[in-house]
């Protein structure tokens, strides 16, 4: 029997930071109003976050990269602009430089409430944002397929996207902290090897009848099945501070989709490797991010990611310009040419070191380019 190319429809989640518009830092409680009059110009495409220092997006269903595009712009826009009027700013970035977790409060929500009581201090660190992709995929063992090859990516996706080198006022000497603070949570990281729909059913039977497991949305693996759509959703992302990063990110995600049905059409896979090798890469890119060399296992050495990206390019591209991507999917060599938010970070914070600021002056000049390049061309 064929199978019947899976749609690719698309869905982004950001999530982001609120700073004082004076102070830079952090802000603790923002005012209900801001929350309302956000809920009043976007209906439910604006949520709480775990912590009230943040708030989500997440774009209606999309055709196309172009779709998002406009999304994530109106998007981003408008909660900037309601944020900006209560005297606050937008980041995109996965963390702070410097707002400590301690000061920050949970969101008031049922929900929220349950996860800090379950993971107590864990969860009060969350003080971390991300990028979720989604891809509409019907076929439910397609979906579990897909998501077994496509781990090999994740550490690529995380290369291309980190905006976390700082917390708590210290260079961490990684360009992405976000997955060391998520991944003490449990059911984090890289997914489970699944050889069917089935087995994602069972993995959920027992974890529902043994931990009295609620639903799917409590595995928050680097990939997974979403618990509420028919999509595949990669989590392995560092929000991007750049929207022409995040959305050439949403490009190599759709077009890699669509690459790895085709192989699955001609009955073909790609090669699915050992854990903990994907493991090894993953801190790669977790560490040096734009500038790491990950391993090409078929080939057993490390190649640089601008490499890599080359390499994707020429494999994925006749399928991104059919899905009408293809300038997006271009813009990788962007990122890995001029670096990506954890690069202009560091960057803009040694150079206001090197003109006399202090670490905190230095990180104050960092917030106020996250918030100028948050909303940069919309």
């Amino acid at each position: 029997m064929s199978l019947s190319p899976p749609a690719l429809t698309l869905g982004v989640e950001e999530e982001y930071l609120l700073v004082d518009a004076a102070t830079r830092e952090l802000v603790s409680h923002p005012p209900p109003s801001f929350m309302a009059q956000c809920t009043r110009a976007l209906g439910e495409r604006v949520t709480h976050e775990f912590l009230q220092c943040q708030v989500e997006i997440g774009t209606a269903i999309c055709a196309n990269v172009a779709d998002a595009r406009r999304e994530l712009s109106e998007l981003r826009g408008t909660v900037a602009r309601i944020a900006e009027a209560h005297d606050m700013r937008l980041v995109a970035a996965s963390t702070h430089p410097w707002s400590s977790w301690h000061s920050q409060e949970p969101t008031d929500m049922e929900r929220y409430r349950i996860i800090a009581d379950e993971h107590q201090t864990v969860a009060r660190r969350l003080v971390i944002c991300g990028m979720h992709i989604h891809a509409g995929i019907e076929n439910k063992d397609l979906r579990v397929d897909l998501m077994g090859q496509m781990t090999y990516f994740l550490p690529h996706f995380l290369a291309l996207s980190t905006s976390s080198p700082f917390w708590e006022g210290d260079i961490t000497g990684l360009k992405a902290f976000r997955p060391t603070i998520f991944g003490d949570v449990p059911r984090t990281g890289l997914p489970e090897t699944l050889a069917s729909w089935g087995e994602w059913e069972a993995l959920l039977a027992m974890l529902r009848e043994t931990f009295d497991f609620e639903d799917a949305s409590k595995i928050w693996w680097d990939i997974r099945p979403s618990g509420a759509h028919p999509t595949l959703e990669i989590r392995a992302c560092d929000v991007c501070t750049h929207l022409e990063q995040a959305l050439s990110l949403v490009a190599l995600y759709q077009s890699l989709l669509s690459y790895l049905y085709r192989l699955r059409a001609d009955n073909q896979r790609w090669r699915e490797y050992r854990r903990v090798l994907l493991a090894e890469n993953k801190w790669r890119a977790q560490r040096y991010g734009s500038e790491a060399e990950l391993a090409d296992f078929g080939r057993r050495r490390v190649v640089p990611l601008a490499d890599l990206v080359e390499e994707l390019i020429d494999l994925l591209g006749d399928h991104a310009a059919d899905l009408g991507c293809l300038d997006e999917l271009t813009g990788l060599r962007t990122i890995v040419g001029a670096g990506n938010s954890a690069d202009h970070q560091l960057r803009v914070f040694r150079e206001a070191q090197a003109v006399g600021d202090d670490d905190r002056a230095a990180q104050a000049r960092v917030v106020d380019w996250l918030v100028e390049t948050t909303v940069e061309g919309i």
